[in-house]
C-alpha cells in the first residue's frame, strides 16, 4: 500500500537536559532536520538553558570504553556554535506547562486527578498535536532530570496516544522504558525492538554533568565528575521490551540505530546524524522499520 503522507506542520519538539546533553546528539539530527525544512522548538524541565557536556565539544577527548575519539572537529565546532548562539536561550518550561499528577493520598485526589487529566489533554493538544515528532537527545544529564521525569513521561505518552514518532538517543532511551500509563503500568516498548548503551560501552567511572543544581533549585555554577552511570541501560531495556521484543546492542559495530515505529532509538553519539535522516524518512516516506 502506498504511503499517504498526512498534513504535516514540519515542526519537531526537542527536549533537552539542563544538566548536560551530548553535543552531537543534538547537532546531528538538528542539522539534518533544519536542512529538510523543519522547525525545531526546544523544551527543558524547568525552562533553563541546556548546556552541552564539555567532552562533546572537545575533539581531543578519548571515550574510555571505546578507547577512541568520539567528538569530531566538525561536531565540536557546531556544538560550540550552538552554545554561543541564542538558539537554546529561551526553551519552553515543561514544569509550567503541565503539573505533576496529585499524590495518591492527597485530600482531594479524585477531583485533583480529574483536573490533572483535563490539563494533560490541553497539554497534548498544544505540544503533541502541534508537532510531527518528539526528539530526545542523550548524554549523561538526562539521567538526572529526564529519565524519571513524570511530566516528560506524560509528554511521551501523548505521542504514543497520537501514534506519532518518538526519537530517543543514548540514555534518553530509558525515558521510553519508564514512561507508563498510570493504570496499566506496562512498558510502552514492550514487544518492541530498541537499542541503547550496551553494557560493554558503559563507563566505569567519570560520568559527568555540565551544570548542577542545589536543593533550592538554583544553579551551582559548577560541572561534576561522578562514578559509573546510575544504571546499566542495557538491562533496563532488555526487561522493558519483554520476551517478544528485543534489545539490540550492536557491540562491535560503529552504528546501532533501530526503528520500530513509533520508536526510533540511537545507541550513542555516532548514530545521531542517521537518527535525523531516518526521522525525515519516517515523516515523509512512511518508513516504519529499520535496523532489525
Amino acid at each position: 500500500m502506498p504511503f499517504n503522507r498526512q498534513a504535516m506542520s514540519k515542526r519537531i519538539l526537542v527536549v533537552l537536559s539542563e544538566w548536560g546533553y551530548w553535543g552531537e546528539e543534538l547537532i546531528g539530527p538538528l542539522d539534518v532536520l533544519t536542512g529538510a525544512g523543519y522547525q525545531l522548538d526546544f523544551m527543558t524541565p524547568f525552562g533553563r538553558k541546556p548546556p552541552a557536556l564539555p567532552p562533546s565539544y572537545d575533539p581531543t577527548y578519548i571515550d574510555p570504553p571505546l578507547d577512541k575519539g568520539v567528538t569530531s572537529e566538525h561536531f565540536a565546532r557546531r556544538t560550540k556554535e550552538v552554545e554561543n548562539s541564542d538558539l537554546l536561550n529561551n526553551p519552553i518550561n515543561l514544569a509550567e506547562q503541565l503539573p505533576l499528577m496529585p499524590y495518591f493520598n492527597s485530600p482531594n485526589f479524585g477531583h485533583d486527578l480529574e483536573a490533572f487529566n483535563n490539563k494533560r489533554d490541553e497539554f497534548w493538544a498544544k505540544f503533541v498535536d502541534g508537532y510531527d515528532a518528539l526528539l530526545l537527545p542523550g548524554g549523561s544529564g538526562p539521567m538526572v532530570d529526564m529519565v524519571n521525569n513524570e511530566r516528560l513521561h506524560n509528554l511521551i505518552l501523548g505521542y504514543v496516544n497520537r501514534d506519532k514518532l518518538i526519537a530517543a538517543e543514548c540514555y534518553c532511551v530509558t525515558c521510553l522504558a519508564f514512561a507508563r500509563d498510570w493504570t496499566e503500568r506496562k512498558s510502552i516498548i514492550w514487544g518492541k525492538h530498541v537499542t541503547g548503551h550496551a553494557r560493554e560501552y558503559d563507563y566505569k567511572e567519570g560520568t559527568g554533568f555540565a551544570q548542577m543544581y542545589g536543593y533550592d533549585g538554583q544553579p551551582m555554577n559548577t560541572s561534576a565528575n561522578f562514578g559509573p552511570p546510575f544504571y546499566p541501560l542495557e538491562y533496563i531495556l532488555r526487561d522493558a521490551t519483554g520476551p517478544h521484543g528485543k534489545y539490540h546492542g550492536g557491540v562491535g559495530k560503529t552504528l546501532s540505530t533501530i526503528l520500530d515505529y513509533p520508536f526510533l532509538t540511537g545507541r550513542s553519539t555516532q548514530d545521531s546524524q542517521l537518527v535525523g535522516e531516518l526521522m525525515v524518512k519516517v515523516l515523509e516516506q512512511g518508513l516504519r522499520r529499520y535496523g532489525w
